[in-house]
């Protein structure tokens, strides 16, 4: 039976001035981190919408964010393949370590260790403590646009331009398995759902894939979800859907089980974004699901199930 979703749209949150990339939990749930073209960080409370708090600001757009909440320290990546390391309390320690060529789509964290991709190919290791790289890897020739690490597995999954879906062992970064050609281009969001044990994929080609990670890396489900590329891939925190975020603007909403569209956020309809929206995050503080737009707006909304 098709779940009915109702949609709420809650608040749209302004005052970024470029296209917002990047999209970042905090250890409170009802606070998140948005990162910009405009280089700025900003903190909102999603109780309190229009209080957004700018944390700090670099000089070019940043494509990645990664909150390091015990240690005050948020790490970012610019589109010039720049890593900063953003200190909160000492701002004046805060470093920035030109290291990719090309932007930083991508950061992990694992342990005392963060992972950054690039835009030249690299998946690079680095010590946190030290703010110091400890060893690189050259994947691709191509862009690395997208990265989870997946703690059972202890692998670093990263998809690239190339259209490969790589496995890379954590501890020695090895590469463990490719998945040839798994998108006709760049693979711009990875997502998996331990309990099923399953990866799912989207990106340049507007197509959405369900891969089952087990010895034959089946693809369980192939179709084209959207008119553009797809930007990014978010779960509900507790209930059996997603969503996909896409350059036509839209905002989708699927079966993880049957992997079929539920609705469709569209921008006159539903008061959705006015540009492609190009980051999402589903907030465990009341189920919000965050999206951000090149529109310069972040939309948070309140996705029911009814039955």
């Amino acid at each position: 039976m098709k779940s009915k979703i109702e949609v709420k749209k809650v608040a749209q949150l302004t005052g970024h001035n470029g296209g917002i990339y990047a999209l970042e939990a905090t250890s409170n749930p009802r606070f998140s981190l948005s990162g910009a073209g405009d280089g700025w960080i900003v903190k909102w409370d999603l109780d309190e919408p229009e209080l957004g708090k700018l944390l700090a600001k670099v000089e070019t757009q940043i494509f990645s964010l990664k909150f390091l909440e015990k240690l005050d320290l948020i790490v970012v990546g610019n589109m010039n393949g720049g890593v900063h390391w953003v200190n909160l309390k000492h701002p004046e320690k805060t470093l920035n370590i030109a290291h990719h060529r090309k932007g930083v789509f991508g950061i992990e964290q694992i342990d005392n260790h963060v992972f950054t991709i690039g835009g030249e190919g690299i998946l690079t290791k680095w010590s946190i403590e030290e703010k110091r790289t400890l060893e690189s890897l050259q994947l691709s020739y191509e862009s690395l646009r997208s990265i989870q690490y997946i703690e059972a597995r202890r692998e670093l999954i990263i998809g690239a331009s190339d259209g490969n879906i790589y496995f890379v062992d954590a501890q020695n970064l090895s590469v463990k398995h490719t998945i040839t050609k798994a998108h006709d281009n760049s693979v711009f969001a990875l997502h998996y759902h331990p309990e099923k044990q399953q990866l799912f994929s989207s990106g340049r080609d507007a197509h959405l894939k369900v891969w089952q990670l087990n010895s034959t890396y089946d693809c369980l489900s192939s179709q084209a979800a959207h008119l553009f590329t797809i930007n990014d891939i978010a779960f509900h925190p507790s209930k059996p859907i997603f969503a996909s975020a896409s350059r036509d603007k839209t905002i989708k909403i699927w079966n993880v089980n049957t992997f079929q569209l539920l609705k469709v956020i569209e921008t006159i309809r539903d008061d959705g974004h006015l540009n492609s929206v190009n980051a999402l995050h589903w907030s465990t503080h009341n189920n919000y699901l965050l999206s951000a737009s090149d529109d310069r707006t972040i939309g948070i909304w309140q996705i029911t199930t009814l039955n």
